[in-house]
């Protein structure tokens, strides 16, 4: 019971040791059960976790100093401050799992064919990570409660429960750091510049995958703001050198395209043939668009409710 000015609410409390994404969907789920204002609790949630629950109306506090209370007569909002994760025991496991790098490329698979079961050794072999990975992976997603299981042993198979919540914790966990080189190539248009980057490359023979709003643009015609092309190409190519066979030239300002690289090959995983040339798998897409300032959280949604659907 929440008393205030006189007054008193009852409120369901749901509490978390962490709360993350797909823990703030379960909540809200729960909430649309209930005929009650809920609030969550919890030693630390992340940022999208706050933001997913404020965007619902559903309170929370957490032991960072956050807090969002909106009650009738009520409004409660604190900003706390951020810290290095210090959780132990299950947290600190849950966290050798985390879905970024090779585990995130794992994750990816799964997605991309959320209705099948999948078993260790399958998930290692298609995302080529190590089967101990991959175990790390599943077991994580089943205590999230993301996936269930059948079965014992080697012929344990588990099965996604909730690919949206999945695609949360995915995106929650991400890190996108790439290297970055800036160049400008001449096109009298946005789609003419796609088009001329995807011939250029495949004449090359270089592994790529056009990301962002550019490759947004050719599976959902409504993203039509594309500032800046941006492509992640092998980790391997030496930019510096290709740049004017490739019709490009390097730019501090002004750039038409970004031409990106990781550590690895990872964010070219599963990437997909259209008419125009290779893109990142729409996981990967929508991933890099939300990591994108140029509106390119606005452009993720419309990306995932026209064309991932979950």
């Amino acid at each position: 019971m929440v008393r205030f000015a006189g007054s008193k609410t009852p409120v369901l409390i749901e509490s978390k040791k962490r709360l993350n994404a797909p823990a703030a969907r379960q909540i809200i789920a729960l909430a649309e059960d209930r005929n009650l204002p809920v609030i969550a609790i919890a030693e630390e949630a992340t940022a999208d976790a706050r933001r997913i629950l404020a965007d619902h109306r559903i309170g929370f506090v957490d032991g960072l100093g956050n807090a969002d209370l909106r009650l009738p007569g009520l409004w409660m909002h604190l900003v706390g401050h951020p810290r290095q994760d210090r959780l132990g025991g299950a947290a600190s496991a849950v966290h050798k799992a985390r879905l970024s790098g090779k585990t995130g490329v794992a994750a990816q698979a799964i997605l991309l064919e959320p209705e099948r079961g999948w078993k260790v050794r399958e998930l290692a072999t298609l995302a080529d990570v190590s089967s101990g990975l991959a175990h790390r992976l599943l077991a994580r997603l089943e205590d999230e409660g993301l996936m269930k299981a059948d079965g014992k042993g080697p012929n344990k198979v588990r099965v996604v429960t909730d690919p949206g919540g999945l695609l949360d914790l995915l995106a929650e966990e991400t890190v996108v750091r790439p290297l970055r080189t800036p160049a400008f190539r001449l096109a009298q248009s946005p789609t003419a510049l796609i088009r001329g980057i995807a011939k250029a490359l495949e004449g090359k023979k270089v592994d790529y995958a056009l990301t962002g709003a550019g490759a947004a643009s050719l599976v959902a015609p409504f993203v039509s703001a594309v500032p800046i092309v941006e492509v992640w190409v092998s980790a391997h190519l030496l930019v510096d050198r290709v740049l004017d066979e490739l019709g490009m030239e390097k730019a501090e300002t002004g750039q038409n395209v970004e031409l990106l690289q990781a550590n690895d090959d990872g964010p070219l995983m599963f990437h997909q043939r259209t008419k125009t040339g290779w893109i990142a798998n729409p996981f990967r897409l929508y991933i890099d668009l939300l990591h994108d300032p140029r509106r390119g959280r606005e452009q993720a949604q419309v990306l995932r409710e026209e064309v991932i659907e979950f």
